[in-house]
């Protein structure tokens, strides 16, 4: 990804499809590594423009919540489907993704910039016309 070249990103992290969920976290103190891969190649996705493909990678790692405990990984994914879901007009499952992500931060400092963010996201839910529907500016 860094290299600019998602396609190419995709075709790399394909390889670690096989052991991902059986992939160990970077260690036992940081709890941080587990299903990192689906996470790049969900960005991956989204900067091809394959949304579906992107959901598929994000809810990965949401369904899999055992493997990704007290990793960042979790509410990240969270908050790029609730971004996702806002943009193509799927506002209930928009809501609920952006409810889980607050949930899961509940208790972290609330001047967290990206606490504000998903705060922000949940508000224009209430008013959809300010939605950028159908717009992947802003997901990767």
């Amino acid at each position: 990804m860094n290299a600019h070249d998602p396609a190419k990103a995709v075709t790399i992290l394909d390889a670690t499809a096989p052991y991902e969920l059986g992939s160990p976290r970077s260690s036992l103190l940081v709890p941080f590594g587990s299903l990192y891969s689906v996470y790049v190649r969900g960005l991956a996705y989204l900067a091809l423009r394959q949304g579906d493909k992107a959901v598929a990678e994000f809810e990965k790692i949401v369904l899999h919540r055992g493997i990704v405990a007290g990793d960042v990984m979790m509410v990240a994914a969270r908050l790029k489907l609730a971004r996702f879901y806002a943009t193509q007009g799927q506002l209930a499952k928009a809501k609920s993704a952006y409810q889980s992500f607050l949930a899961d931060w509940h208790a972290a400092d609330p001047l967290t910039p990206i606490l504000d963010q998903a705060r922000s996201g949940l508000n224009e839910l209430s008013d959809p016309v300010s939605l950028p529907l159908n717009s992947f500016s802003g997901l990767c």
